[in-house]
């Protein structure tokens, strides 16, 4: 799991960087002892990973910075995964409810048992109080009783991530920048999120994680902006839902959508109805091993007439 740092070994913004050693020599932890800063936050955030391939990355409205080490002897490079509302994936003291997804160690777990491709996952925290404005792709409600709008700053965020965290990410560690090997996801809002991010960057961001996404938002925005795309995009979508979660089958809708513009499952759209499933930390956790699977496939050479196996997509219960 991870351990947090403060205090003496937090780095002030004037500090020189340190250079951090790994703690494990594993080829395939291609991610060490990591730092973040924020520059309007006063204090600074140290974490340690035992056994990971995982940044965790503050962000703020004004702009994100963070800062680590990486082997640099290392020559092969990674393709990257930018992951939004970071406090959930990696550690339950910071997670909502007190529930992470284990990003971490699904990751470290599916590329030691080389079932998926070494990556690195960058994981943005959200804004807290301000998640959904800046998520929103559009002004639309966000309270019941129609007197509230969101500030719908998500192509701010977008903005963000394209101009200020992938270019610092792809100088300071060994990435594949081209749109093929980076992908960008999240859950509920940040599915949705990662939905529009991909329709307005797919020349940057290729592979899509949308689990739960909030097809709802605005009337239903996306489903008529997937509608109106004048063309098939070059995106490869992992797509899911949960079937206790309320109106799950506006997911359906977005599937069948997708599918009406000339993505096909099982190929470059891969879709998944989770039973019973409902719209939580817990449940989407779960689903990280077949999205990861479908997504960032380890690539093992095949013998003559040999075909690669599909991800499978029924998750074993855990609970």
């Amino acid at each position: 799991m991870l351990r947090r740092v403060t205090g003496k070994r937090a780095l002030s913004a004037k500090a020189a960087l340190p250079s951090a050693k790994p703690t494990r020599s594993l080829d395939n932890a291609i991610l060490f002892a990591d730092s973040f800063r924020s520059q309007n936050a006063n204090a600074h955030s140290y974490w340690e990973y035992s056994s990971s391939c995982a940044i965790r990355v503050a962000y703020s409205e004004k702009s994100t910075r963070c800062s680590g080490g990486y082997r640099r002897s290392i020559v092969k490079r990674y393709p990257v995964l930018y992951l939004h509302d970071g406090q959930n994936l990696f550690d339950a003291a910071t997670a909502f409810a007190g529930v992470e997804w284990g990003v971490d160690e699904t990751a470290q777990r599916l590329i030691g048992s080389k079932l998926v491709e070494p990556l690195i996952i960058v994981a943005i925290d959200n804004a807290g109080k301000d998640r959904v404005h800046e998520y929103a792709p559009t002004r639309g409600l966000i309270d019941r009783d129609k007197k509230r709008r969101s500030k719908g700053l998500a192509r701010n965020y977008a903005r963000f991530l394209v101009e200020e965290l992938k270019p610092f990410i792809d100088r300071r560690y060994r990435t594949r920048r081209e749109a093929s090997a980076t992908g960008v996801g999240g859950s509920s809002l940040a599915g949705l999120l990662a939905l529009c991010v991909g329709l307005w960057y797919p020349h940057i961001f290729s592979r899509l994680l949308v689990m739960s996404p909030s097809v709802w938002w605005d009337d239903g925005v996306v489903l008529k902006t997937v509608e109106e795309l004048e063309r098939k995009l070059p995106l490869k979508i992992w797509l899911d839902t949960g079937t206790a979660e309320p109106g799950w089958e506006n997911t359906r809708k977005l599937r069948n959508l997708l599918i009406d513009q000339g993505w096909r499952l099982d190929d470059d759209l891969q879709y998944m109805e989770d039973q019973k499933a409902s719209h939580t930390e817990a449940a989407w956790g779960r689903r990280v091993d077949p999205a990861l699977r479908f997504l960032f496939p380890a690539q093992v050479p095949l013998r003559f007439g040999q075909r690669r196996p599909k991800p499978p997509l029924v998750l074993e219960r855990q609970f």
